[in-house]
């Protein structure tokens, strides 16, 4: 018999129904929150924006402990990395490695379907409910700056990311 304290999982399997899944939605996307860390035991957090026509989904930031996955379910999803920008279409997979400056939106002219995943996790669904208050006026923007260390989410300024906003504006 295969001795069991040496395979033991590090978290116990997680299935999240979508009936089921929480919805947390601001003007520009919807967010159907999948796994967090809590419930992964630090092992990934993982949720699904839907993004309407056009809509700017996160500025210019970078994560200083965990990788950033993004898969593309349908329609186009515009990315910046480093100081490079790429459109991700369906199908398309992006790993986003700590302390790389990133950003992504619809891209011009399409809605986007995204899968997003951050491993490891840290409990991050607080973090994107916060987002939803502020874009909906419901919290002041600076309880984002001051949560930065928190949820591992620092912001940065990218002039060519302002400028390819600004150019499909």
């Amino acid at each position: 018999m295969p001795d069991d304290s040496k395979n033991t999982a590090p978290f116990p399997p997680v299935l999240t129904r979508h009936a089921e899944a929480e919805i947390c939605a601001d003007p520009s996307s919807v967010m159907r929150l999948l796994a967090d860390s809590d419930g992964t035991a630090d092992g990934f957090t993982c949720y699904r924006s839907t993004f309407a026509e056009g809509a700017v989904g996160a500025p210019a930031h970078f994560h200083t402990k965990a990788s950033e996955l993004f898969f593309v379910i349908s329609g186009s999803l515009r990315v910046l990395v480093n100081e490079e920008i790429t459109v991700l279409g369906a199908g398309d997979f992006l790993a986003v490695p700590p302390y790389t400056p990133h950003a992504f939106a619809a891209a011009p002219g399409s809605e986007a379907d995204a899968l997003f995943v951050f491993t490891p996790g840290m409990g991050r669904f607080d973090y994107l409910r916060l987002l939803g208050r502020v874009m909906r006026g419901e919290a002041d923007p600076k309880e984002i700056a001051e949560s930065a260390e928190r949820y591992d989410n620092h912001y940065v300024e990218s002039p060519v990311w302002r400028a390819a906003l600004e150019e499909s504006a």
